[in-house]
Protein backbone atom coordinates (compact mmCIF):
# COMPACT_ATOMS: atom_id res chain seq x y z
CA UNK A 1 0.00 0.00 0.00
CA UNK A 2 2.80 2.37 0.89
CA UNK A 3 4.56 1.66 -2.40
CA UNK A 4 1.38 2.51 -4.31
CA UNK A 5 1.03 5.89 -2.56
CA UNK A 6 4.66 6.88 -3.19
CA UNK A 7 4.43 5.83 -6.84
CA UNK A 8 1.25 7.91 -7.24
CA UNK A 9 2.87 10.94 -5.58
CA UNK A 10 5.94 10.58 -7.78
CA UNK A 11 3.80 10.43 -10.91
CA UNK A 12 1.84 13.53 -9.88
CA UNK A 13 5.07 15.39 -9.06
CA UNK A 14 6.51 14.67 -12.48
CA UNK A 15 3.26 15.84 -14.09
CA UNK A 16 3.46 19.14 -12.23
CA UNK A 17 7.11 19.52 -13.20
CA UNK A 18 6.27 18.87 -16.87
CA UNK A 19 3.47 21.46 -16.78
CA UNK A 20 5.79 24.05 -15.24
CA UNK A 21 8.43 23.24 -17.83
CA UNK A 22 5.91 23.67 -20.65
CA UNK A 23 4.78 27.02 -19.21
CA UNK A 24 8.40 28.18 -19.02
CA UNK A 25 8.99 27.16 -22.64
CA UNK A 26 5.85 29.00 -23.78
CA UNK A 27 6.97 32.10 -21.89
CA UNK A 28 10.48 32.18 -23.34
CA UNK A 29 9.49 31.11 -26.86
CA UNK A 30 6.22 33.01 -27.37
CA UNK A 31 5.27 35.59 -24.75
CA UNK A 32 8.61 37.26 -24.03
CA UNK A 33 9.67 37.82 -27.68
CA UNK A 34 6.22 39.21 -28.50
CA UNK A 35 6.36 41.69 -25.64
CA UNK A 36 9.87 42.77 -26.69
CA UNK A 37 8.66 43.34 -30.26
CA UNK A 38 5.68 45.39 -29.05
CA UNK A 39 7.95 47.51 -26.85
CA UNK A 40 10.35 48.10 -29.76
CA UNK A 41 7.46 49.08 -32.09
CA UNK A 42 6.03 51.48 -29.48
CA UNK A 43 9.46 53.05 -29.01
CA UNK A 44 9.80 53.49 -32.79
CA UNK A 45 6.38 55.14 -33.04
CA UNK A 46 7.04 57.48 -30.13
CA UNK A 47 10.35 58.65 -31.66
CA UNK A 48 8.84 59.79 -34.98
CA UNK A 49 9.97 63.32 -35.87
CA UNK A 50 9.19 65.81 -38.63
CA UNK A 51 11.00 64.89 -41.85
CA UNK A 52 11.10 61.14 -41.20
CA UNK A 53 10.23 58.83 -44.09
CA UNK A 54 7.65 56.27 -42.90
CA UNK A 55 5.64 53.35 -44.24
CA UNK A 56 2.21 52.60 -42.81
CA UNK A 57 0.63 49.22 -42.20
CA UNK A 58 -1.46 49.77 -45.34
CA UNK A 59 1.65 50.40 -47.46
CA UNK A 60 1.38 54.19 -47.74
CA UNK A 61 4.80 55.86 -47.94
CA UNK A 62 5.30 59.46 -46.95
CA UNK A 63 7.23 62.14 -45.13
CA UNK A 64 6.12 63.25 -41.67
CA UNK A 65 5.02 66.89 -41.66
CA UNK A 66 3.44 67.22 -38.21
CA UNK A 67 3.51 65.10 -35.06
CA UNK A 68 0.75 65.25 -32.46
CA UNK A 69 0.11 63.14 -29.34
CA UNK A 70 -1.46 60.12 -31.02
CA UNK A 71 -1.61 61.29 -34.64
CA UNK A 72 0.78 62.25 -37.40
CA UNK A 73 0.32 64.15 -40.64
CA UNK A 74 2.27 62.85 -43.63
CA UNK A 75 2.87 64.18 -47.12
CA UNK A 76 2.62 61.36 -49.64
CA UNK A 77 3.69 62.86 -52.95
CA UNK A 78 5.23 65.87 -54.67
CA UNK A 79 1.67 67.21 -55.10
CA UNK A 80 1.70 67.77 -51.34
CA UNK A 81 -1.16 65.39 -50.61
CA UNK A 82 -1.44 65.26 -46.82
CA UNK A 83 -2.97 62.50 -44.72
CA UNK A 84 -3.63 62.47 -41.00
CA UNK A 85 -2.98 59.05 -39.52
CA UNK A 86 -2.94 57.44 -36.11
CA UNK A 87 0.55 56.64 -34.81
CA UNK A 88 -0.32 52.97 -34.35
CA UNK A 89 -0.70 52.66 -38.14
CA UNK A 90 3.03 53.27 -38.72
CA UNK A 91 4.77 50.06 -39.72
CA UNK A 92 8.35 51.28 -40.09
CA UNK A 93 10.43 54.43 -39.92
CA UNK A 94 12.77 54.26 -42.91
CA UNK A 95 14.84 57.23 -41.73
CA UNK A 96 15.70 55.43 -38.49
CA UNK A 97 16.33 52.16 -40.33
CA UNK A 98 18.84 53.82 -42.69
CA UNK A 99 20.57 55.54 -39.76
CA UNK A 100 20.81 52.24 -37.85
CA UNK A 101 22.25 50.46 -40.89
CA UNK A 102 24.85 53.20 -41.35
CA UNK A 103 25.79 53.02 -37.66
CA UNK A 104 26.12 49.23 -37.81
CA UNK A 105 28.28 49.51 -40.94
CA UNK A 106 30.59 52.03 -39.25
CA UNK A 107 30.92 49.78 -36.19
CA UNK A 108 31.70 46.81 -38.41
CA UNK A 109 34.35 48.80 -40.30
CA UNK A 110 35.89 49.98 -37.03
CA UNK A 111 36.08 46.39 -35.77
CA UNK A 112 37.65 45.26 -39.06
CA UNK A 113 40.26 48.05 -38.88
CA UNK A 114 41.08 47.18 -35.27
CA UNK A 115 41.41 43.52 -36.18
CA UNK A 116 43.65 44.34 -39.15
CA UNK A 117 45.80 46.61 -36.99
CA UNK A 118 46.14 43.88 -34.38
CA UNK A 119 47.09 41.35 -37.05
CA UNK A 120 49.67 43.73 -38.58
CA UNK A 121 51.10 44.43 -35.14
CA UNK A 122 51.34 40.71 -34.44
CA UNK A 123 53.17 40.04 -37.73
CA UNK A 124 55.81 42.70 -37.07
Amino acid sequence: MLNFLTAEATGMGSTVIMLLLMLAIFYFMLIRPESKRKKKDEEMRSSIRNGDEIITIGGICGTVVDVKDDRIVIETSKDQVRLELMKWSVSSNETQAVAQKAKAKKEQEAKAKAKAAKKAEKNQ
